[in-house]
C-alpha cells in the first residue's frame, strides 16, 4: 500500500521504495504521537502523501539548481549516465509520452488538488477518508476534486490542441 501510494506521486519505483522506507521509519519514530482520531492506515497514508509531496518539491528545487549549473557551465554527473535499453522502443516511447503528458498535467495542479484527485481516482478512497487524510471537510474535498478535474481537462486539451 505505501509503496504504491508513493509511486502514484513520484512515478519512479526506486524513489517510491525509498520513500516507503522513510515512511515506515517516520511511523516507528512517531507512533507515540498517533492519537487514534482516525484509523492507523489513514495516518500512515497521510505520512506517505506528505513524504511524496516533499520529495517532489525537492526535485523541483534540484531541477532549478541544475539549470543554473548548466547556465554557468558546471557539469552534472547525472548527465553522463546512459539510458536503459528496452525491447520495443516504439511501444516504450509511446507509453512514456502518454505518461509524461499526464504527469505534466498532474504536476501542474496545486498540491492539494493533486493529492485529493489521486486519493480519489487512483486509490479509491471515499471523500470522508480523503477529508481525514487531508485534515479538511468533505465539501472541501469535493471542491478540490472538481477543480482538479477541470484543471486537468483544460491542461490536456491545451496540450493536444497544440500538438495538432
Amino acid at each position: 500500500m505505501v509503496v504504491n501510494t508513493c509511486y502514484r506521486f513520484v512515478f519512479n519505483r526506486e524513489d517510491a521504495e525509498d520513500l516507503a522506507q522513510e515512511v515506515f521509519i517516520e511511523v516507528y519514530r512517531s507512533l507515540d504521537k498517533f492519537r487514534e482520531e482516525s484509523k492507523l492506515s489513514t495516518w500512515i497514508y497521510r505520512i506517505a502523501v506528505t513524504k511524496s509531496l516533499d520529495h517532489l518539491r525537492r526535485l523541483k528545487r534540484k531541477k532549478r539548481f541544475s539549470s543554473l549549473k548548466r547556465v554557468i557551465g558546471i557539469d552534472d554527473p547525472a548527465d553522463s549516465i546512459p539510458a536503459p535499453e528496452y525491447d520495443n522502443p516504439a511501444d516504450v516511447l509511446g507509453s512514456k509520452e502518454r505518461v509524461a503528458v499526464l504527469q505534466n498535467a498532474l504536476d501542474g495542479l496545486p498540491d492539494n488538488q493533486k493529492t485529493a484527485f489521486l486519493l480519489s481516482k487512483q486509490d479509491g478512497y471515499s471523500n470522508q477518508e480523503i477529508a481525514d487524510i487531508l485534515q479538511t471537510t468533505i465539501p472541501a474535498v469535493e471542491s478540490l476534486i472538481h477543480r482538479a478535474k477541470k484543471n486537468l481537462q483544460a491542461r490536456l486539451e491545451r496540450h493536444y490542441r497544440s500538438a495538432e
